[in-house]
């Protein structure tokens, strides 16, 4: 079965372009004008690749989403969409760009193109060691430096069927089930070597974006960078805390619009062609390991 391998990129409309400016770059990624016709922002991370568009909307919605492949899985993904009920999907453009759009039973605007893998081929040994004696472990807070994401980790959507979608994803793009817990959240890898979730779904009255989730080195990038946005006054928020699914250190800041961006550190990996038996957890046991309280508003989606 042809599957997808990574994110390219995903388009973000909002109301309020410099808004979206100051809170993007306050996060730590670069922010650009795009000169191209469509214009908007683009969003780069450390690594340099633009994984965002945000572009101007009367209301905060996903526009779309963008995922690569190998060239030759093109074709082969185009019927597996069809199949699987896809609406509205062209034809297989072969100009400078060989990709197609569809739309997914949500409704949400998607494209497949040929392009590099984003995903990271292993887990990277990047946690901080313990401190050696007679040094001091941390610098002065004068000497903190700005936190910048090294990449885009996953998205998560707000869907009124979470199995429906799961079930979709599998047989279009063949993402693989990582964990869920029950009907009210579930977690897809790509089978290339991914992290645990590359897209997450989470149960909602309507279709929605709820986050957007940036790679950084470790825990204490995570704490940095909730401080780093508290200063700015982005108070609002989850974290800092260790999820369940996933394993990653967390914290989620609140965006302009009520969606969030998350720091994260240390998420699970699925190798390449690795078994990985997904579980399905109670939702009392599969959200956090330690953390504070989930504010309500957490899973409140504003576009339904």
């Amino acid at each position: 079965m042809a599957a997808i391998h990574s994110i390219d990129h995903f388009a973000l409309a909002v109301p309020d372009l410099n808004l979206a400016r100051t809170f993007f770059s306050t996060f730590g990624l670069e922010v650009q004008e795009n000169t191209a016709a469509e214009g908007g922002l683009n969003v780069l991370a450390a690594d340099g690749h633009r994984w965002a568009r945000v572009v101007q909307g009367e209301r905060k919605h996903l526009d779309y989403l963008s995922f690569n492949a190998y060239q030759e899985d093109i074709f082969p993904l185009h019927s597996q969409v069809t199949e699987a009920g896809a609406t509205n999907v062209s034809v297989v453009s072969q100009g400078d760009e060989v990709s197609f759009w569809f739309r997914d039973p949500d409704g949400n605007r998607i494209q497949v193109r040929a392009g590099p893998k984003t995903t990271l081929d292993e887990k990277p040994t990047r946690m901080s060691e313990s401190t050696p004696a007679d040094k001091r472990g941390a610098c002065m807070r004068s000497q903190a430096v700005t936190v910048r994401p090294s990449r885009l980790s996953h998205v998560l959507l707000f869907t009124p069927d979470v199995l429906a979608s799961v079930a979709f994803y599998e047989r279009a793009l063949g993402l693989r089930l990582s964990d869920k817990s029950r009907d009210i959240i579930a977690f897809m890898h790509a089978p290339h070597g991914c992290d645990h979730h590359l897209v997450a779904f989470a149960k909602s009255s309507a279709r929605g974006w709820h986050h957007s989730s940036w790679d950084v080195p470790d825990v204490n990038a995570v704490g940095a960078g909730a401080a780093q946005m508290a200063a700015a006054g982005y108070t609002k928020g989850w974290g800092t805390g260790r999820h369940v699914l996933g394993s990653n250190y967390f914290h989620y800041v609140e965006d302009p619009w009520g969606s969030f961006c998350e720091y994260s550190a240390d998420i699970d990996y699925v190798s390449a062609d690795k078994p990985w038996l997904a579980g399905d957890f109670p939702p009392e046991d599969s959200l956090y390991l330690w953390g504070p309280s989930v504010p309500e508003n957490f899973i409140f989606n504003t576009e339904a």
